[in-house]
């Protein structure tokens, strides 16, 4: 049984983690995801979980961080530059192998830019968000409904490769309402540490001590923890990478967008292909693994690209990286809080397709 509400996006994520087994959420207020935050204070105390509005952002992410050991399902919600001071806390994180889930309702910039949407934290999450060599998954939402499936996946695939996993969104998704479908059946929270042996439960005299730690003073030992770590990272890739394709079959140019601008890129394309053209798209739903093997197939039939995005082309370089240059890769973008209409899309397959 599931039920269809009407929801903001940032709600039917708060709504999802809790549906899904997390009971600890730790976090501080932020336009555009401070929702995230309001509807934990208000759910959290009635079904026996913790919500705590740290005193800074660096607070939240390490309460994260201390919870997560314990094999409970944690997570914590930012926009930009609250992103930036949780960035330590998220190599921690990877450092010591741990799953959690962090929110990125993502705003303008640099610095304290606007409250406005944007997609300008593109490469601060995918290149490894802090500091030494390490990622965490990323998922680019494009509808309120996959805010909320996409938050199971997230801490999912995170528990599955032990590490953190991002729940990526643009401001718009995060404020704007959708019918979303919630299951009714709920992860019970007290079963889910037993699935994990590292986690920090208390020995009980039965086996030995678990040690949660990102710190390796040998650096031989370190260089294998990294080595074992990036072995997980190309079997993430290998099997977890996701994207969806609509209208590639005889596609001349493909559109890449995520997020809000692929609501706005499909319309574009719907009425590039009354026009004759033959556009189609294919969305990116991991940044980290991105798609790469998608992108370098249709290269072998396009004629050139077109990245839709809210940011100077961030994701326009891995685009251009996954078809090894092999194609033109154009760019319609807009920043500063602007998106794009369908009309200045359309206007650049346009001039794509010529």
């Amino acid at each position: 049984m599931s039920t269809k509400v009407l929801m903001k996006g940032n709600e039917a994520i708060a709504e999802a983690a809790i549906r899904c087994g997390c009971r600890h959420y730790f976090g501080y207020p932020i336009t555009p995801q401070t929702e995230i935050a309001a509807y934990m204070s208000k759910r959290m105390p009635k079904i026996g979980g913790t919500f705590l509005q740290a005193e800074s952002e660096i607070a939240a992410i390490n309460m994260v961080y201390g919870c997560a050991s314990t094999g409970r399902r944690a997570m914590t919600s930012s926009s930009s530059p609250g992103i930036s001071l949780k960035a330590e806390g998220m190599s921690y994180l990877a450092g010591a192998d741990l799953p959690a889930l962090i929110v990125n309702v993502q705003r303008g910039g640099p610095g304290l830019g606007g409250i406005q949407p944007s997609q300008s934290d593109y490469f601060f999450m995918t290149r490894g968000p802090g500091h030494g060599d390490f990622h965490i998954i990323v998922l680019a939402p494009a509808t309120v409904q996959e805010m909320a499936d996409m938050t199971r996946l997230a801490f999912e695939l995170g528990e599955k490769y032990r590490m953190p996993a991002m729940l990526l969104a643009d401001g718009t998704m995060g404020q704007m309402m959708e019918p979303v479908v919630l299951p009714e059946d709920t992860v019970d929270p007290e079963t889910i540490p037993a699935t994990k042996p590292w986690a920090t439960t208390g020995t009980q005299m039965k086996r030995p001590h678990n040690i949660v730690n990102s710190l390796y003073l040998k650096p031989d030992e370190l260089e294998k923890t990294n080595y074992e770590r990036f072995e997980r990272y190309a079997k993430l890739e290998k099997e977890e990478c996701r994207w969806e394709e609509y209208l590639m079959d005889d596609a001349e140019v493909c559109v890449v967008s995520v997020g809000i601008t692929a609501r706005v890129a499909k319309n574009a394309i719907v009425a590039a292909r009354k026009e004759g053209i033959k556009v189609g798209m294919i969305r990116p739903i991991t940044l980290y693994p991105f798609p790469k093997a998608a992108l370098a197939k249709a290269a072998g039939k396009v004629k050139g690209f077109l990245t839709v995005e809210l940011n100077m082309g961030q994701m326009n370089e891995d685009v251009k990286l996954a078809i090894n240059c092999s194609k033109p890769v154009n760019m319609c973008n807009r920043v500063g809080g602007m998106i794009p209409s369908a009309d200045e899309v359309l206007a650049a397959i346009r001039k794509e397709a010529k």
